[in-house]
């Protein structure tokens, strides 16, 4: 039963293969005369405009990058709680404890409290970071 079904006529066709020579739908097989439709991998992507100045470039820019901006690692005094009292922080210090990658300059903020005594030596300090450290018996350092 199932052997013997097939489909309706007409409702199949094959696909018209197109530039494979005269023979097969005439001269130019169905793609016009030259141009980018004629040729063999034809088509332009989606977003392409026909030449004209894309709609990405056309449209106004906003903003402003500072290619001389400094990226700085940020450690905050909440950060320091880890070391020991009296003891010398340093940038080496806090990249072998894993607060900073080590590969930017380091600037101390003042996010948190620090109680104990600190020799803190940094490319950059917070002005209220350096008076917290002050108070609680430390300094600090720009290297």
């Amino acid at each position: 039963m199932l052997n013997e079904l097939s489909p309706v006529n007409g409702s199949r066709t094959k696909r018209k293969r197109v530039g494979r020579g005269a023979g097969s739908h005439g001269k130019t097989s169905g793609k016009g005369h030259k141009g980018q439709g004629a040729r063999s991998g034809k088509g332009v992507y989606r977003w392409f405009e026909g030449g004209q100045t894309p709609l990405k470039m056309r449209s106004p820019k906003r903003g402003f990058t500072n290619i001389f901006k400094k990226q700085f690692d940020i450690v905050n005094l909440k950060d320091l709680e880890r070391f020991a009292n009296g003891e010398s922080v340093t940038v080496h210090t806090l990249a072998d404890a894993g607060i900073i990658s080590g590969k930017n300059p380091v600037k101390l903020l003042a996010n948190g409290q620090v109680a104990i005594a600190l020799s803190v030596s940094v490319n950059a300090c917070s002005a209220a970071a350096a008076r917290k450290i002050a108070e609680a018996g430390g300094k600090v350092e720009i290297v």
